[in-house]
């Protein structure tokens, strides 16, 4: 029996080394067989992707390389402008354009906002308050140009150079017409931006815009021109001019009195407003264009002001539509839809209607174009006009004057049977001119209801704007102007002259249709 269960012991431990050795042999086998999958899975594996070769993108890196020369070659001349100046309450009441938002300066919307995004406390009435902005360096002896509103007020005003050396810099001279300042610091051998000229440029040519949006000194965005001759945005001043350069290149708070350059490097605009319904950059931004600021600029630089000249007259755009009106092969020109008394254009017997196409021998091609050259213009010189007037032409000499003292300057105007127009009428008593602030000629009927969709309301009609022409003819009533409306054949389009919001402009009443 002992013998047997030593047997059986010795029997099962043989067994049990042999299962062991075969348990042994199968993990090792499954190992094997591990490793020669991973090493084949190893093996297998494609290698990392090859960067594209320099030919396959050699425009692209061209493109690169041209943008770093051209931004390393303009940034130096870019400032920061910094300023202090003392606060006003009433400031806080100021009313800005709904969507157009200019930039930092003392007290305005923008600066506000900004204090406001970062938690800064708003100041109490006569304290001291900070505003920053940016310039553009365009002489060594250190002349910057930058915008009215980022210096406004300002009792100091501090510029950062490229290098971060901080200086000082003195007011040269300001003019708010058209939202530009020249100052300066006291320095040598500085690196500046050429001029370039406006004139010359073409939608979808690429620019860049250097500045120092929401205090990140030193920015440089890419974009292209998307148009030109933009009119003044600003209401509550027609004699400021329009003209301006839009552009997609990246423009926000701070970038103010910035350059935009082109692809040479050239100075063709001074970077100053954008539309907006959030305060911030929405793929429209808005330059003041070189052929404005160069002038401007060296007239502060020689003079410290800029006395401008005016013809003292309301113009707006001829165009496709109301060209028939007055009798015009071309939609070129600048139709005068009023004259102010005592002014320049009265003396020279410029009339309402008038269409002026020309400007000592040159052409004339909208309202924008020749506000802005006669804004060129000094006082005293006599320019020559080239007039229509009842499809007659003629020649006009005008000297013009220098605006203030209460003159109004040349103000651009854009575009923009009662059943049968869509309009309700009212005569235009004295009690409601007054309370309109019209002029006291200014005679004719008040708008009093427009029907929604109308061709009133189509061609920008409303509540409190006053007709004095219907195709050309004067009325003196709501009587007379439904008479002529409702003398124009069916189907046919009626030119008004309309006045609103302190100017005068030509609208057209297409009819409905149906």
């Amino acid at each position: 029996m002992k013998m047997w269960i030593e047997s059986c012991k010795a029997h099962c431990k043989a067994l049990v080394t042999r299962r062991l050795a075969v348990a042994l042999i199968a993990v090792v086998a499954v190992g094997s067989v591990a490793t020669f999958n991973f090493t084949k899975t190893a093996k297998a594996a494609a290698p990392a992707a090859a960067p594209l070769d320099d030919n396959s993108v050699g425009a692209l890196l061209t493109l690169d390389r041209a943008m770093e020369t051209l931004a390393a070659r303009v940034t130096p001349a870019v400032v920061n402008v910094t300023v202090a100046s003392k606060s006003n309450a009433q400031e806080s009441g100021q009313e800005g354009m709904p969507d157009v938002q200019q930039f930092f300066g003392p007290g305005s919307p923008f600066g506000r906002q900004f204090g406001r995004q970062f938690n800064v406390p708003s100041q109490p009435q006569n304290r001291m308050e900070h505003g920053l902005g940016s310039g553009v360096i365009i002489s060594p002896d250190g002349y910057i140009v930058t915008n009215n509103h980022v210096i406004d007020g300002a009792v100091d005003i501090r510029v950062t150079m490229s290098n971060r050396e901080v200086l000082p810099a003195k007011l040269v001279g300001a003019d708010p017409l058209t939202d530009l300042a020249v100052i300066k610091v006291n320095a040598t051998n500085l690196p500046s931006v050429p001029w370039g000229n406006s004139a010359e440029l073409h939608p979808g040519q690429t620019v860049l815009a250097f500045g120092n949006p929401y205090g990140f000194r030193f920015t440089v965005t890419r974009g292209i021109i998307s148009a030109l001759n933009r009119p003044n945005p600003d209401p509550s001043d027609r004699r400021k001019p329009g003209e301006f350069i839009q552009t997609d290149a990246a423009i926000n708070p701070g970038n103010s009195g910035g350059a935009l350059v082109d692809a040479r490097g050239e100075l063709i605009g001074i970077n100053t407003f954008l539309i907006s319904s959030s305060g911030s950059f929405s793929g429209m931004g808005f330059a003041i264009p070189s052929q404005i600021v160069q002038p401007t600029v060296e007239t502060l630089i020689r003079d410290g002001k800029v006395t401008h000249a005016f013809i003292g007259v309301q113009i707006s755009d001829i165009t496709p539509d109301n060209a028939k009106f007055f009798q015009l092969n071309k939609a070129e020109g600048a139709v005068v839809s009023e004259v102010g008394p005592d002014t320049p254009a009265a003396k020279a017997g410029l009339r309402t209607g008038d269409v002026i196409t020309e400007l000592d021998g040159k052409p004339v091609t909208d309202a924008g174009q020749l506000q802005m050259t006669v804004g060129q213009k000094r006082p005293g010189d006599t320019i020559h006009l080239q007039v229509v007037r009842d499809s007659k032409p003629m020649t006009i000499s005008v000297t013009l004057e220098a605006l203030g003292n209460g003159k109004g300057a040349e103000t651009a105007g854009g575009e923009h049977g009662k059943v049968r127009w869509g309009l309700s009428l009212a005569d235009l008593t004295p009690d409601v001119r007054n309370e309109l602030q019209a002029r006291k000629s200014a005679q004719g009927a008040i708008v009093e209801d427009v029907q929604p969709g109308s061709p009133a309301d189509n061609a920008g009609l409303q509540r409190g704007d006053v007709i004095m022409e219907v195709n050309r003819r004067p009325v003196k009533s709501a009587a007379e102007v439904g008479q002529e409306l409702s003398a124009v054949p069916s189907g046919q389009d009626a030119l008004v002259l309309v006045w609103s919001n302190g100017g005068s402009t030509f609208r057209v009443l297409h009819p409905s249709q149906g």
